[in-house]
């Protein structure tokens, strides 16, 4: 755990001066706010001395009011400097972690991030980083002026009262085995809480991006039900919790009542069994001004106590937190730049050199098994198969967003894993099964393509991807807004502009994952006829679901079942191959996609 504590405190960096100056600061409240009862003492006894109708001297006590203004002063200075200087490290330290998270996050690989549910993401960067801010805040300072009252008043109390001090030694393990005993209650509970906010981000992001299937489906309530059910189980833990913090206060209660009671009685023993008449005097062992300095570092002593529970409390939600944000960072990711890479594409050719492929190590079966292929560069690859068949396994690996175990992938004459990242995905486009654009202006999201792009070239790769035409019936036109995930725009609009956007890459391979599913077919062969046309020397390979997105393909590749069952061309295909040809006569069945 030190190592994960360790972790997030590297997050600190330019930070670290106000968490360093914090401690200081609180040394010197805890310093003063003890030694203000022990002058409290003195400046009472020296009252005690004086015979107020005949000696008393104002000027005699002027020392000690002055003295007690400036230790009030400076430990009021040193308390609120102390909490701006927390306030500021604990909020570097949060910013810092959701900066450290988040670039983390963008060198993940589809592997790295599909061990993490999004939900679970949200968590860590929402609630988990606020509750590390708060500890860290409170141990900067509450862990460390605490356990200084703590020490301070106790030495201070010996001083003051002598022995009458070992009241509140045998006080602290009785009120320390039961502030035990409610952390032990309450700590699991916290532990669990942590998942129930995973299960209620989950039910929020769920409901968000699916509102227009809820809405179609009339199933509102439903959602509803689900939130609320995920809410009460947080509400229901969070009750059962502070149930039990909540013996807190009652428990230090009784025991400041307790020590006062013993203080108070005890102290009242010794000053009446030790008087004495002194010049005129009574003198005792035990002056009622070291009775009163006693009763309140009494209450310090065991108000010390109290935050040390409450820190456990907050420390024990902390570590849970911590333990899950050093998940993240600690995750490595497992595709990385080799030592001497390669950046430079030669061309668009392909090879798959007998590749064996799953997404996880413990798995029985292969997603893609016994995969031997080669594809020319500028050649146009059609790729067809049912669910589940390994369509998107096969790309995803050209780009290398997965890594093979077995086997080899070549992308320009060279072993994919030769290649810098950023030059094999520059040079590789991928529009993905899932479309996606950001909030901005349709011209903002072209820009993602390239950059640095005329807007001569993103209307030359709108009109190839047969986005022009409607974009330009917008009346903003390229400056239209797009709401975020596209969601004022149509399918069909909405996949057309992602492949724009992919053309504007000038790669040397352009993959399109069923990009073209929801337009029609006219448009799908316009399409394709525009990256025939003007992109001669990229090689493109499509996914589709459509025979007639393909037909006229190079070579058509039919997956079945995570292996190749064959490739040749249309006529081929429909002469041989009896998935083909099922799929074909299904296709044009009563005039359909002919």
């Amino acid at each position: 755990m030190f190592k994960k504590i360790k972790l997030i405190l590297a997050s600190v960096r330019e930070y670290k001066k106000y968490a360093i100056l914090t401690p200081i600061l609180m040394i010197g409240e805890a310093a003063m706010e003890c030694a203000i009862p022990f002058v409290m003492q003195l400046f009472l006894s020296k009252i005690e001395s004086m015979d107020i109708g005949v000696n008393f001297d104002f000027v005699a006590l002027l020392p000690y009011i002055i003295g007690l203004i400036l230790m009030a002063m400076f430990s009021l200075t040193c308390g609120i400097l102390g909490g701006r200087t927390a306030a500021i490290a604990s909020t570097g330290l949060a910013k810092n972690l959701r900066s450290d998270m988040y670039k983390k996050l963008q060198s993940f690989s589809f592997e790295n991030i599909d061990k993490f549910s999004n939900s679970s993401l949200v968590t860590r960067m929402t609630t988990d980083i606020t509750n590390t801010q708060n500890s860290f805040a409170m141990c900067i300072r509450i862990v460390v002026r605490a356990p200084l009252m703590l020490l301070f008043s106790i030495v201070m109390a010996f001083i003051s009262g002598g022995s009458m001090a070992f009241i509140f030694i045998g006080i602290i393990p009785l009120v320390s085995f039961g502030l035990i005993m409610i952390i032990r209650l309450a700590m699991p509970i916290f532990k669990r809480v942590f998942k129930r906010y995973d299960a209620l981000n989950q039910s929020v992001q769920e409901n968000i991006s699916g509102i227009r299937v809820v809405k179609s489906y009339v199933r509102e309530d439903y959602e509803k039900e689900k939130f609320n059910a995920a809410s009460d189980k947080i509400s229901n833990e969070f009750i059962s919790a502070e149930k039990i913090l909540a013996f807190n206060n009652p428990i230090m209660n009784f025991a400041i009542h307790l020590s006062n009671i013993l203080v108070c009685s005890i102290g009242a023993l010794i000053i009446i069994n030790s008087a004495q008449l002194v010049d005129g005097k009574i003198v005792s062992e035990l002056g009622l001004p070291a009775l009163s300095a006693l009763l309140t570092y009494g209450v310090q002593v065991l108000m010390s106590l109290m935050m040390i529970s409450m820190i456990i409390v907050m420390l024990t939600m902390s570590i849970e937190s911590i333990r899950r944000i050093s998940e993240v960072l600690e995750e490595e990711s497992t595709i990385k730049n080799p030592e001497n890479p390669v950046f430079e594409v030669e061309d668009g050719s392909v090879v798959f050199d007998n590749v064996n492929f799953k997404y996880k190590e413990g798995s029985e079966k292969y997603t893609l098994e016994n995969i031997n292929l080669k594809i020319k560069s500028g050649e146009f690859i059609g790729i067809i198969g049912s669910t589940g068949s390994g369509k998107t396994s096969l790309v995803n690996l050209i780009s290398r967003l997965y890594d093979i175990k077995e086997g080899e992938i070549l992308v320009g004459g060279r072993n994919v894993k030769e290649y810098d990242l950023d030059t094999l995905r520059n040079n590789v486009a991928v529009v993905l099964q899932k479309n996606v654009l950001f909030s901005g202006t349709i011209e903002e999201n072209l820009r993602w393509g390239d950059l640095n792009a005329s807007m001569e070239e993103i209307i030359n790769a709108s009109k190839v991807a047969q986005a022009d035409e409607f974009v330009s019936s917008f009346p903003d036109g390229y400056n239209t807004h797009i709401e975020q995930g596209g969601t004022n725009v149509s399918g069909g609009q909405k996949q057309r502009l992602c492949i724009a956007r992919a053309l504007l890459k000038k790669p040397k391979i352009l993959i399109l994952d069923d990009s073209t599913s929801a337009v029609d077919t006219k448009t799908d062969k316009l399409i394709n006829l525009g990256l025939k046309s003007q992109m001669p020397e990229t090689t493109k390979i499509v996914i589709a679901q459509r025979i007639s997105s393909i037909e006229e393909a190079d070579q058509i590749i039919v997956m079945d079942d995570g292996h190749i069952d064959q490739i040749g061309t249309h006529e081929e295909l429909l002469k041989t191959n009896r998935i083909y040809q099922e799929v074909y006569t299904t296709q044009t069945k009563n005039g359909g996609n002919k």
